[in-house]
């Protein structure tokens, strides 16, 4: 289900962006999203919250890759993923800059 919905997302932002930019953002936005909901989840430690949280998403965009593959697609898949968090740090950077000017 998860997964069904991150390569949707990917998809959409192909068609009506274009860019490999608005890719990598909403990768980075998916992955930041998942984690907080995790760490929100371990801070108030309500089981009903817990249950619903464990049951619908994953703790990252690594443990969905994680749980779906394994082997070397598993392997190349991680390091796709790094490289989107590289240059996700790229743009946030060469932002950041841009606007201290």
């Amino acid at each position: 289900m998860d997964l069904i919905i991150i390569i949707l997302l990917i998809i959409l932002t192909i068609i009506f962006f274009r860019k490999f930019s608005n890719v990598v953002y909403i990768i980075c936005i998916v992955d930041i999203f998942l984690r907080i909901l995790n760490r929100i989840d371990q801070l108030i430690n309500v089981k009903e919250f817990s249950n619903l949280i464990n049951k619908y998403f994953h703790n990252s965009i690594l443990d969905i890759i994680n749980s779906y593959s394994s082997g070397i697609i598993n392997t190349i898949l991680v390091w796709c993923l790094l490289i989107i968090y590289i240059v996700f740090l790229f743009y946030i950077t060469k932002t950041f800059f841009k606007k201290k000017k």
